[in-house]
């Protein structure tokens, strides 16, 4: 598989010839490491056979490049955490396995994002399967202004599922432990309900389409201690079934939830482990500076 390509809004576009012939010799240090930017690779994780992966990844908006060569991969059905300062380019990297950069016009990348081993970025490759496939649940509870049943049926029906709808929607409310708080109000707006139950009901609506994997960017910010609680239950059950992918500025969540974290910095991945290293045991000294608040 080339890395020689442009993405463009979901397409992509061969660099020039003249690109190509005058392409670098690498050296065995990155440029970026040796110039300090860039965590050292030695402490970067990778596992064998990922669910996702990105190799050498830059994403711009414009011609402000705001992820710099990151190269990392996902193990299936474990929960990675990435933090970092705000700024740092979670939320970008997050949004990029599942292509919901590709409705900002001037969003563009190169390199490489692989899902089981396939470009989600290949012109032949319909987004909307790529999202069906990669759901997500963005910071805020975002239900549409339906009955609790359509939302979580809404995915459904936009696929054209000709099943039992009652019983996937039911399936779904149950996953993620929410039917039995609603079950007697189906055809209620989902706007009565509350912030962490909204919240859960995305996740419901995320997963009656069955995805491979979940990205969660910040869900359970907007939420109090209890309703972060039972998002953090539920997250462990989900694992044992899907991958996820949660991206928090709360490194207490982090350290709770995560098997996986990986820390960013300016749009640079500094460092990937286990979560018990990465919280004890640092490599990198700016991941230790972070965790313990001396920046960020």
């Amino acid at each position: 598989m080339s890395q020689d390509r442009v993405t463009d809004v979901g397409m992509r576009k061969p660099q020039s010839a003249l690109a190509q012939k005058l392409e670098p010799a690498r050296s065995l240090v990155p440029e970026h490491v040796e110039h300090g930017l860039e965590g050292d690779p030695r402490n970067i994780m990778v596992h064998e056979d990922p669910v996702l992966e990105t190799r050498d990844l830059s994403i711009y908006y414009g011609s402000a490049k705001t992820i710099h060569n990151i190269s990392i991969t996902i193990p299936r059905q474990h929960i990675t955490a990435l933090i970092g300062p705000s700024g740092s380019g979670k939320s970008t990297l997050i949004r990029a396995f599942n292509r919901m950069n590709d409705v900002i016009p001037i969003a563009w990348c190169e390199g490489d994002v692989l899902f089981n081993g396939e470009d989600v970025y290949d012109p032949v490759v319909d987004p909307v399967e790529v999202r069906r496939r990669i759901g997500m649940v963005f910071q805020k509870p975002n239900p549409f202004p339906k009955s609790i049943f359509d939302n979580v049926a809404f995915g459904l029906r936009i696929n054209r599922y000709t099943g039992d709808l009652a019983e996937r929607v039911e399936r779904a409310l149950r996953v993620a432990a929410l039917w039995d708080e609603v079950k007697d109000r189906l055809k209620d707006n989902a706007f009565g309900l509350s912030g962490g139950q909204q919240q859960r009901l995305c996740i419901a609506r995320a997963l009656a389409v069955e995805p491979d994997v979940i990205l969660m960017d910040e869900p359970a910010s907007a939420l109090d201690p209890i309703a972060t609680g039972r998002i953090e239950d539920l997250m462990h059950e989900l694992k044992k079934h899907y991958t996820i992918v949660i991206v928090t500025h709360n490194m207490q969540q982090a350290a709770r939830v995560a098997d996986y974290t990986a820390f960013m910095n300016l749009g640079r991945l500094i460092e990937y482990g286990d979560t018990q290293k990465i919280f004890t045991s640092p490599d990198d000294p700016r991941t230790e500076a972070y965790i313990t608040g001396r920046f960020g």
